[in-house]
């Protein structure tokens, strides 16, 4: 049985059919080594298609199952722990969400338990990039902080050694050889941030069925004031704005035949979709991996991101990631005669296993919050209209979650994060020339969409994509190529009205 708040819920058996509005989709059984054959066919029903788009499906207002938040929505509203979280597990989540907003600061201080920072840094707390566990933004104006967003920096592998590390997978990527992995614009005292990271911006008109012309603007990036020398000439930039906190439990809890199943990289179906799977970790090596978080899936588990986020963005060393020094590299000298924050009494790292613990936990455990207007008629029809552009073919509705997940709160729920979790190649235009793991640099991993039409309630703005560019939705859908070509071309020659459903849609999800 499925739960949802309150009470054991048995959720109805529907056979859909799965052409809808030109929308083609094949349903592939699922092998998943958690259920019966009979559950097997429950949960592969349950799980299919929409085709009645007259009223809303069972349960599709609880985004999140039973963890779902079903708080009035403001400014909080990503901010809410599981549903079903029991008193321990509550308070867990408190302790989370203050090491969370805690202000990390530089060693030696009067704060022992606080020391580490840096030396090089883009953010002194996981909050200041994820703003009430928001969606961040690129700057506004040349006085806007760019905390919530950042360059990540790599270069081609050159010596046989990189070269044959970067094919079997057990690199992901070429650090450049002085910055590192990303661009650290702040340093602790004594220490000089690494540069400012530059934006600039051409408007690219595009004209809608109607007669709309929406400008979209294309961005280039570049970095000023190096305080470290030179950029290697071949590096590659490619920026990332911290993306929206909600739901990470439920994706890493969604079985991984069910991600595998949807894998169809030589387009086999003939839709023009080849979702690849993002594979971390050496090709033959049994420890492989497969990706889910991160805006290229170049990332395993939600443990796995904070522990990479504490160290490349704070320069806080962890069990997972004992780089004491952060991202410093040989280059800079003066950022690895700082003294660290590591203290015997409290273990080997800056950040002992309690805090990677309970940060994970709390990240683990946001609440995605309930589906606001879902059975009205424009919605539907919205609903319907995503459907028909083919929209539902990479952003996958739903999901029931492993019996064997990890967190007992995250075991067998019906979710609704509208992702398939998979790479595709979304075009020259979003393309960042990039390579990272298994994700070449045209492919970005599908952004869930659960929460999004709550970002600017949460976050102020209404800033999209990897890198921010798109300032609304319209800009958004109309930046989708190469894979996602056809379905930005049915939305492209929507009718106005039609048009204007879709986008209610999204913003009631």
């Amino acid at each position: 049985m499925f739960q949802k708040p309150g009470k054991i819920g048995v959720l109805c058996v529907v056979a859909w059919a799965l052409s809808v509005s030109g929308l083609q989709a094949q349903q592939t059984s699922i092998s998943r080594d958690d259920l019966s054959e009979k559950d097997a066919k429950r949960v592969n029903s349950v799980t299919g298609f929409a085709t009645d788009f007259v009223t809303a499906e069972q349960f599709e207002v609880m985004s999140g199952g039973a963890t779902t938040s079903t708080a009035k929505p403001n400014k909080d509203a990503f901010s809410h722990s599981s549903a079903n979280l029991d008193f321990e597990g509550e308070q867990k989540f408190k302790l989370g969400n203050g090491l969370f907003r805690k202000l990390w600061v530089s060693s030696p201080s009067s704060t022992s338990a606080s020391d580490g920072l840096g030396p090089l840094f883009n953010a002194r707390s996981c909050q200041r990039c994820h703003l009430k566990d928001g969606r961040g933004h690129p700057p506004e104006n040349a006085n806007d902080s760019a905390v919530s967003m950042f360059l990540r920096l790599s270069v081609p592998p050159r010596s046989n050694a990189e070269i044959v590390a970067i094919k079997s997978g057990e690199k992901a990527l070429i650090p450049e050889p002085t910055y590192g992995g990303q661009l650290q614009d702040f340093g602790i005292q004594g220490v000089p941030g690494e540069g400012k990271m530059e934006i600039s911006y051409v408007e690219l008109p595009t004209t809608l069925n109607g007669g709309e012309i929406v400008n979209l603007r294309k961005p280039t990036y570049s970095v000023s004031n190096l305080n470290y020398g030179a950029l290697d000439p071949d590096v590659m930039l490619s920026p990332r704005v911290a993306p929206s906190m909600i739901g990470l439990g439920l994706l890493e809890a969604v079985h991984r035949a069910d991600i595998l199943a949807q894998v169809d990289p030589d387009d086999k179906d003939n839709n023009g979709i080849s979702g690849r799977a993002s594979w971390v970790g050496a090709i033959n090596s049994s420890t492989k991996q497969l990706g889910r978080f991160g805006w290229k899936a170049s990332t395993p588990s939600v443990g796995a991101q904070s522990a990479g986020a504490f160290a490349g963005d704070m320069g806080i060393s962890n069990e997972l990631a004992p780089r004491h020094w952060g991202d410093c590299t040989a280059n800079q000298k003066v950022c690895l005669q700082m003294p660290t924050g590591v203290q015997a009494k409290l273990g080997t790292t800056e950040a002992p296993s309690p805090v990677l613990e309970l940060v994970t936990f709390y990240s683990k455990n946001l609440a995605v919050p309930e589906r606001r207007g879902a059975e009205k008629p424009s919605v539907l029809r919205g609903k319907k209209a995503f459907y028909g552009a083919g929209c539902a073919s990479c952003h996958r509705p739903k999901y029931v979650t492993s019996r064997s997940a990890s967190q007992p709160e995250h075991r067998f729920q019906l979710i609704w994060p509208y992702t398939d979790l998979l790479l595709h190649d979304m075009g020259e235009g979003l393309a960042d020339s990039r390579p990272v793991g298994s994700a070449s640099g045209s492919e970005w991993r599908t952004a869930p969409l659960w929460g999004i039409g709550l970002t600017k309630t949460v976050s102020g703005h209404t800033y999209f994509l990897h890198d921010g560019r798109a300032r609304n939705l319209t800009e958004a859908i109309l930046w989708h190529g190469g894979e996602a070509e056809n379905a930005k071309q049915e939305f492209v020659g929507m009718e106005p009205p039609m048009r204007a459903d879709l986008l209610r849609f999204l913003g009631s999800l």
